[in-house]
């Protein structure tokens, strides 16, 4: 598969692998400390290092999205967007795909004027800000919509999936399939989903999800996963952010097997090794090896 970003095309999910993207947080507050970046030094570093490691593009965030994270305006989000923006396309140049993390249309149509195209990775599918949509489309950006309910300061608490009602991937499902139907309405062409791990779902609802991602193959789109040193894995194993590197590799191999296209991380060389593997892996099953 591949997405039009401003007349580049950007393979996904090629071959039996999947595009790594990059986490680069130009915030203070993000769930896992290693991933602040604030210094322009500090963007520069982590991108030369991205793209060293073999990421296929950089997700630049904001506005931290972790459980009960604060809020922060629209100004400051900008800023901080513009500034890292700015230095990652000094460092990996004009042409390195880069996505931006933010549920602000505001945001978006400041950078875009700025920077030209770019991905729009919006953790609300359009839900927190009314004029995401219709921005993206008229823009003709490619877009990931994300499943969460409510926001990251109140999320935690609306993790109730009826089983009546198929459970939290009858409720993804039934999610996107509106998320689908708003989509072509409002003009948008290539997107990605993104079934939304961690947010506003318990550990069992992750694994679970996980297991029957499969299941979100028949809206024909890449899907995107974001598992990197969550809490699903730390918590698990009754550890921290900073030991769940090693849970992260074995939960995306886990996302490659059930048909991720992109695989959202912190630690690019990891995920990279994992994605060649695993096509080594698929390679050798075709041979009937």
């Amino acid at each position: 598969m591949e997405i039009n970003i401003g007349g580049r095309l950007l393979s996904v999910g090629a071959e039996g692998g999947a595009l790594v993207m990059a986490i680069v947080n130009v915030t203070p507050d993000s769930f896992f400390a290693g991933s602040r970046r604030q210094s322009e030094a500090e963007i520069a570093t982590a991108t030369e290092r991205a793209v060293r490691d073999g990421a296929g593009i950089i997700d630049l965030g904001g506005y931290s999205s972790r459980p009960g994270a604060d809020d922060v305006s629209t100004e400051e989000e900008f800023g901080r967007l513009e500034s890292g923006f700015r230095r990652v396309r000094e460092v990996a140049g004009e042409a390195f795909p880069v996505s931006v993390d933010t549920f602000r249309a505001e945001v978006v149509e400041r950078l875009y004027d700025r920077f030209g195209a770019f991905v729009v990775n919006d953790i609300s599918a359009g839900e927190l800000d009314s004029a995401m949509l219709r921005t993206v489309g008229r823009l003709g950006l490619p877009y990931v919509a994300m499943h969460m309910r409510g926001t990251p300061q109140t999320m935690t608490a609306q993790t109730d999936y009826p089983a009546e009602r198929g459970g939290v991937v009858g409720e993804v499902v039934r999610y996107f399939v509106r998320k689908a139907a708003e989509l072509r309405e409002a003009g948008v062409g290539d997107w990605m989903l993104d079934p939304g791990f961690g947010f506003a779902k318990t550990p069992t609802q992750n694994f679970e999800l996980l297991g029957r991602m499969g299941e979100l193959a028949v809206f024909g789109v890449p899907i995107l996963v974001g598992l990197s040193r969550k809490s699903l894995i730390w918590r698990t194993l009754g550890t921290g952010p900073e030991e769940a590197l090693n849970g992260t590799s074995v939960l995306n191999w886990e996302a490659l097997r059930r048909g991720a296209s992109v695989l959202r991380v912190h630690d690019v060389r990891e995920a990279v090794e994992t994605v060649r593997l695993f096509r080594a892996y698929c390679a050798a099953g075709r041979q009937g090896l």
